[in-house]
């Protein structure tokens, strides 16, 4: 599908290694954003989650970057032909060189296979894996450019979620844990980490995808997304 169509904006993807997904529109839809002015989209592809972000707030600025030539170009694309384009701006860019910048929000999906086989697809390898920028300089920039009362809110599995929250300074203050259908395992973490905060137990909440009917969507996960997708 080149081009994939929510209520309030389209996505065009033919020339994209990562298309949209469910975990890019679950963040989108789940992270915080009260109170933000400036929010920093790390590894953009597409454009979604700054997309929806800008649906969900009125920060000022969102800045999706991506090192990937063609993802930036598709993502500003995708900005210049949403409603909220004059918000909205997208750069070709390594997040570790970004300087003299703070940002009230910081969103990513990021790449998270370490070990594993890489793809034959060079730009697929960029987006999925973790050669381009470590968990360790993922929470070294975050650390560095979020505001002082800013969050970093990321999706990752569970294993490699717990490998980023031992890289980071930053303390894990909301989680949510994303299974397919109840009772199953978790597949996705969601969670936000902020600094300067007072050490507490993390909000914790639990998202399921489906009923124990094949293919029927679970209420909570329509009332997540039903902003966004056509089906809801």
């Amino acid at each position: 599908m080149s081009v994939f169509r929510f209520k309030h904006f389209e996505v065009e993807q033919s020339n994209v290694a990562m298309k949209v997904g469910t975990d890019g529109v679950l963040l989108g839809a789940w992270c915080s954003l009260d109170g933000a002015h400036r929010v920093l989209d790390l590894g953009t592809g597409t454009g979604v989650i700054a997309l929806m972000v800008a649906e969900r707030c009125a920060a000022e600025q969102i800045v999706g970057v991506d090192i990937d030539d063609a993802a930036a170009r598709c993502a500003s694309s995708n900005f210049a032909h949403s409603p909220w384009a004059a918000r909205l701006h997208a750069r070709r860019q390594a997040a570790q060189t970004i300087e003299g910048e703070r940002f009230d929000v910081i969103v990513s999906n990021p790449p998270y296979f370490v070990d594993s086989l890489l793809s034959p697809d060079a730009r697929r390898t960029t987006a999925r894996h973790t050669t381009e920028i470590t968990f360790a300089e993922l929470a070294a920039t975050s650390e560095r450019l979020l505001a002082p009362e800013g969050r970093l809110a990321l999706i990752l599995p569970p294993e490699q979620m717990a490998q980023f929250a031992s890289e980071t300074q930053l303390r894990m203050v909301r989680r949510c844990d994303v299974r397919s259908v109840p009772g199953g395992a978790v597949k996705r973490v969601m969670a936000e980490f902020a600094a300067g905060l007072q050490p507490r137990e993390p909000l914790f909440e639990t998202l399921t995808i489906e009923t124990d009917v094949r293919g029927e969507f679970s209420a909570e996960y329509r009332a997540l997304t039903k902003e966004f997708y056509l089906k809801f």
